[in-house]
């Protein structure tokens, strides 16, 4: 399993792994978590993926994508600000720039490969992209609007999240929203072994776990 990150000037070139990202979130948000969300023959999108973010994805040793995640600066427009404003204390993000958003968090946990932990691998790894590109584009700090399930995931993960304001019911799940930090030592911290990725910093080339 390997993270890969698509910005906006490499999406045609990953436009099959694009195109696997969007029915997986298809099948987690859609089919298995029934949130009301859009979804047609291509999968399930939103406005924020017309705003040119970056995907990170976790794809398998047979090219499968397995887990994903869209980043965009919280300086920006924001599902938080724009979407989800009541999951937040102050009714907005007043983001500084050094803090990007990441939503539409789904992995493969079906995949038999991968388990036997107390969370699953893709899990993990897709924690530890996200953490990753965060530090090699300048961000120190992620900020999430999330459900109290993957809340408790992120606990036991070792990357606890603090929350931006109270739970909120929204559709068949309770929202809520937080902040993570984005910094070596959760790195380290949610990094399972054999961790890889194709994020460059400054240079010095991905980071790797230390197992």
């Amino acid at each position: 399993m390997q993270i890969l990150s698509v910005s906006a000037n490499h999406y045609a070139s990953n436009r099959n792994y694009l195109n696997q990202m969007h029915r997986l979130r298809a099948a987690v948000f859609g089919d298995r978590l029934e949130w009301d969300v859009t979804i047609t023959e291509q999968g399930e999108r939103d406005q924020y993926d017309d705003l040119l973010p970056t995907y990170i994805l976790a794809i398998s040793t047979d090219q499968k994508v397995v887990g994903c995640a869209r980043l965009l600066p919280a300086s920006g427009p924001t599902m938080l600000d724009r979407t989800f404003p009541q999951l937040l204390e102050r009714g907005s993000l007043d983001a500084h720039v050094a803090v990007v958003e990441s939503s539409r968090f789904c992995v493969d946990t079906s995949l038999a490969a991968g388990r036997g932990g107390s969370l699953h691998q893709a899990t993990l790894t897709m924690f530890a992209g996200i953490i990753e590109w965060s530090m090699a584009n300048g961000y120190s700090e992620i900020v999430t609007a999330t459900d109290l399930r993957f809340e408790r995931i992120l606990k036991r993960a070792g990357w606890p999240m603090s929350r931006l304001g109270d739970p909120v019911a929204i559709g068949n799940t309770t929202a809520v929203a937080g902040s993570l930090p984005a910094d070596r030592a959760s790195f380290d911290t949610v990094c399972p072994p054999g961790y890889r990725s194709t994020i460059e910093h400054d240079g010095a080339g991905p980071l790797r776990s230390a197992a």
